[in-house]
């Protein structure tokens, strides 16, 4: 099978390593965010922004929004390369493609990017350089066609996330835990995979036994959870010490996705820290495919349906 070829710039290249893959048995969502953090910080390279990720530079990339499809899973040991290309450029800001692939061509994740350039102290956006402008134009690209939303309106307003918001949708709070110093970055803000990384650990709270219920009226004896398309809105990255809440809402139930939105809030003031949107599946972790939910499992999990938006 012919795929797509690569976007200009190469980027992350390494492999999945084993401890990085989760009870489905593959690369779990905050890795593949890791690895487009990579990405980013190589393609600011290649923008000649000289050491954007560090506290002396002059300038850096903050990501502000992220689009993700989850296209074919990573398990242990699999190589995976990157390319990347600048999708659009503003005055001050840019959005980029960041295409992560098997060692076939196959794609593995694709991350479409928002980021802002800006300073490295209060992080204001500002204009770019003429030699970035410059190198985005050798970089140029369009958005392959695996990288388009596909269950995820990208245009939908944002919503006011907030704590107080999620308990009155009442959401459902799945997480509670505290920024360590190992999770954040050269600049002291927790980094963008653990907030995803949050999520991750905390759905199970929500999902874990409704899946092993509904999963065992099918056969399956070792269901696991997937992520197959999420938009991902950072609203003001935390830094050590600070308290994060994770409140879930379930929006719809397919035959064999669901749609849910997370909030990440700050306990202590009642700001959001995130939003995210994701659709997820079911899949039995022998055969690898996804699990048709039946209708009785279904209307199970429907009933804890609430209105509440990105």
């Amino acid at each position: 099978m012919s795929h797509p070829a690569p976007l200009p710039a190469p980027l992350y290249q390494g492999s999945v390593n084993t401890w990085e893959c989760d009870d489905g048995g593959h690369l779990n969502v905050r890795f593949h965010l890791e690895r487009a953090m990579i990405g980013l910080a190589h393609m600011a390279h290649a923008l000649e922004m000289p050491r954007a990720f560090k506290p002396s530079a002059g300038a850096t990339l903050v990501p502000q929004e992220v689009h993700i499809r989850f296209l074919k899973e990573a398990l242990p040991g699999a190589p995976l390369i990157m390319h990347g290309g600048v999708v659009k450029l503003g005055e001050s800001d840019g959005v980029f493609c960041l295409d992560m692939r098997h060692a076939d061509g196959a794609p593995s994740s694709c991350f479409t990017m928002k980021a802002a350039h800006t300073d490295t102290h209060a992080f204001n956006p500002f204009p770019w350089s003429v030699r970035s402008r410059a190198a985005a134009k050798r970089l140029s690209c369009k958005l392959p066609a695996h990288a388009a939303a596909r269950s995820i309106d990208l245009d939908a307003p944002l919503a006011q996330a907030s704590r107080q918001g999620a308990i009155d949708a009442r959401a459902t709070r799945v997480g509670g835990t505290m920024v360590s110093p190992d999770q954040c970055d050269a600049f002291g803000r927790m980094r963008c995979e653990h907030i995803i990384g949050r999520v991750s650990d905390s759905v199970p709270n929500l999902l874990a036994q409704w899946r092993r219920e509904a999963a065992a009226e099918t056969g399956a004896t070792a269901p696991a959870g997937a992520v197959v398309e999420a938009r991902l809105v950072l609203r003001h990255l935390p830094r050590a010490g600070d308290l994060i809440e994770v409140h879930t809402g379930l929006v719809d139930v397919g035959d064999k996705t669901m749609r849910l939105v997370h909030w990440l809030v700050d306990p202590e003031n009642g700001g959001a820290w995130a939003s995210m949107e994701v659709t997820a599946l079911t899949f039995d972790t022998t055969t690898r495919k996804a699990i048709t939910m039946s209708a009785e499992a279904r209307e199970r999990m429907l009933k804890r349906a609430v209105k509440f938006a990105v």
